[in-house]
């Protein structure tokens, strides 16, 4: 048995996206303010901070001017600003453009700016390790550590060096276990090490089940005459059913650049539907085909997005740490970001450690219920109670039912007057499937490979590196159900929902088996959200391992 290292902070970070940056930079701020020597580590489980950020991204800077207030002088990445902002409504060949006058003021990006997250991403951490945070790209965060009180204590780190049998090679590295007094966990949506603790503390037992979307994203060179700098347009309908939520966003930046994407709502119910198909459909619409004539695709990615909101938090406080940015859930569903208010946790998040850390005599059990305090006093709770029942009106009534509801509660929340009730999510997304018997089979064109793609060749842009002799980290907790129950139910949905080709089904004879492709995983985690079984447990593979994000 290898010994394993241990190393002691007074705070550790998991996740270096926007909300644990937010909060280790804020932490260090704070402290030199108080003339206190805090020490911060950061664990990222990408090769480098940034690689694994995938979102839209409109990013309002709300929060980045409180933290940052001379970002634009210190060369933050934002350099498009928007300039105009369109909504439509799509059949298969035409649309309507609401107009701008009919969409509420909550949904307005002025201001905002068109940019990569990933890059803000990294940018954010020069700033944190100019400021003495210890940042460690590729550790993952493997399990939490817990003292005999069920506080939080820390985290172990995965093991390096295991072949795929999980034998220890020549090259085997243990974990290391990493301590701190408090420990902010910032690993986004649906993260392994969040889950752990969610289940051990039972911290869910009073929110409604989580809900989720999976965002696509492709990044287009076009051609110049197709670009519109600072154009951002958003749109509902086709190609998805009205049972069915989603969307599209297209926003043109920088030099010649599109950011284009597609939401499907983990909730739909039909096992024949394939998110990924469903996107590629979505860019034979004549506007969209339009547009990426001529036009060289540059990378492709996806991601399961939070989309549950306040009633789906869980305890964001519980001994020993806190839940920030989207291990919480911060995603404002109408306005498609979160950005700002996963960034603004994070700050609330350091406020209330860095008031622990010098008032100690103040916090019992290591319990920072002042977080919740912040939280709910903040701007990220009215921007987000402000649209609480959109996901709910839209499960319920459908798309554009869903959706006139919501606008009509939007406009009265822009003069500050709120529905006395709020709408519950009911059913998790792994709950909604219907028999395969019970559901109308869909036929998708095949891919022309000049704007729409298949799966394999999608994921050749996304530099995914996974070391092909290395323990699988998609983990089935019973190896029959996938056969035994999926397939005959279902037709093994996850041949379709995951957006990498991950999930096999191969037939021999009269046998079949589900062959597990993980090497193409790029980390969206949907598999780990949809699977009707919840019998697919998504665990971080090796180190520095996955997608290596550019420009997402």
């Amino acid at each position: 048995m290898n010994k394993r290292d241990v190393m002691e902070y007074d705070v550790l970070v998991v996740g270096g996206g926007p909300s644990g940056l937010s909060a280790a930079i804020r932490i260090k701020q704070l402290a030199k303010k108080e003339t206190k020597d805090i020490s911060v580590c950061l664990v990222e489980k990408g090769t480098e901070v940034g690689s694994h950020i995938l979102s839209g991204a409109v990013i309002d800077t709300v929060a980045l001017d409180e933290l940052i207030p001379n970002w634009k002088e210190k060369g933050a990445p934002l350099n498009t600003k928007v300039k105009k902002d369109t909504f439509n409504l799509l059949s298969e060949k035409g649309h309507i453009t609401i107009p701008q006058i009919l969409i509420p003021p909550l949904m307005s990006n002025k201001d905002n700016y068109i940019a990569s997250l990933g890059d803000l991403s990294n940018w954010l951490s020069k700033e944190a390790e100019h400021l003495g945070i210890e940042i460690y790209p590729g550790f993952t965060a493997q399990e939490p550590l817990f003292n005999d009180q069920n506080q939080l204590i820390g985290i172990l780190t995965g093991d390096m060096g295991r072949d795929a049998e999980g034998h220890e090679t020549p090259n085997f590295v243990p974990g290391i276990e990493i301590h701190a007094k408090y420990t902010l966990v910032a690993e986004g949506t649906r993260g392994s090490i969040a889950k752990q603790i969610e289940q051990t503390l039972l911290l869910r037992k009073n929110s409604d089940p989580q809900k989720y979307g999976l965002g696509f994203k492709e990044i287009w060179r076009v051609k110049k005459e197709n670009h519109e700098p600072g154009l951002v347009e958003h749109s509902l309908g086709w190609p998805l059913q009205d049972d069915t939520g989603g969307g599209s966003f297209t926003y043109h930046y920088g030099e010649n650049y599109v950011s284009l994407g597609f939401v499907v709502h983990l909730d739909y119910s039909n096992p024949y539907l394939s998110p990924f198909d469903e996107f590629q459909r979505f860019k034979t619409h004549p506007r969209t085909k339009k547009l990426l004539a001529g036009a060289e695709r540059i990378s492709y990615g996806a991601r399961a997005i939070n989309e549950g909101g306040i009633q789906s938090w869980p305890d964001l406080a519980f001994p020993g740490g806190l839940f920030i940015g989207c291990s919480a859930g911060m995603v404002n569903v109408p306005r498609i970001k979160g950005t700002h208010n996963a960034m603004k946790s994070g700050m609330l998040g350091a406020e209330a450690v860095v008031e622990a850390i010098i008032h100690p005599e103040t916090i019992k059990n290591s319990l920072l219920v002042k977080y919740n305090e912040r939280m709910r006093g903040s701007w990220v709770w009215s921007d987000l109670y402000a649209v609480r029942n959109i996901k709910p009106l839209i499960a319920k009534f459908g798309t554009r039912l869903g959706m006139i509801f919501g606008g009509m509660e939007m406009w009265l929340a822009s003069f500050r007057l709120y529905l006395p009730w709020t709408l519950h999510h009911r059913k998790a997304d792994h709950e909604t499937l219907i028999d395969i018997k019970k559901a109308k089979s869909i036929t998708y064109p095949k891919p022309d490979n000049i704007i729409t793609f298949d799966k394999l060749n999608s994921i050749s842009l996304s530099n995914i590196g996974h070391d092909a002799n290395q323990p699988c980290h998609l983990q089935l907790l019973n190896e029959d159900i996938p056969t035994k129950h999926n397939y005959p139910k279902y037709d093994s949905p996850e041949q379709r929902y995951c957006p990498a080709g991950v999930y096999e089904i191969i037939k021999d004879n009269d046998s079949i088996k589900l062959q597990i492709n993980g090497q193409n995983c790029i980390h969206c985690k949907t598999c780990d959200i949809k699977d009707p079984k919840q019998n697919i447990n998504w665990v971080p593979p090796e180190g520095g391992s996955g997608p290596i994000y550019s420009k997402m």
